[in-house]
């Protein structure tokens, strides 16, 4: 975890390539944004987190990586992956089992969206929220990293 004083935190980490680890990847990600007082949104970026980490799992390539930023005024969420493929929100029919991920993040997220540079293997799907409390983030307490 990085940490700069009055300006950012930050916490970042690969995500073993296999779709069980999402689980304690949510749990992490939970204890993080209440050590970072963000427990307002807590329940809507773990979500997000889950579905962005769903999709680089079951559709790009190893390896997986998750980045969290907290700045004064914004909380980022980031999933990096070597996928070629550029995810894209899907309109599935009611029944459809899978296809709302993109939909579901861009519901609960203020912004989203999907970067891949040309010749580069890398795809970045990334959130954002914009903050608007009075918490100094000199306050927030850092948790012990550990591995989901």
């Amino acid at each position: 975890m990085i940490t700069i004083p009055g300006r950012l935190r930050s916490a970042t980490w690969d995500v073993p390539y296999d779709l069980a680890a999402i689980r304690g990847v949510r749990h992490r990600v939970h204890e993080i944004l209440s050590a970072w007082k963000l427990d307002a949104l807590a329940d809507d970026v773990v979500l997000v987190v889950g579905e962005l980490l769903g999709n680089a799992l079951s559709h790009g390539a190893p390896p997986i990586r998750l980045s969290l930023w907290r700045t004064r005024g914004a909380l980022c969420v980031r999933v990096t992956d070597r996928g070629s493929g550029e995810p894209r929100q899907l309109a599935p029919d009611v029944d459809a089992v899978h296809g709302r991920g993109l939909t579901i993040v861009e519901a609960l997220a203020e912004k989203f969206g999907v970067h891949s540079e040309q010749g580069r293997p890398d795809t970045v799907v990334w959130a954002k929220w914009s903050l608007t409390s009075d918490i100094s983030i000199d306050d927030v307490r850092i948790p012990k990293q550990r591995q989901p």
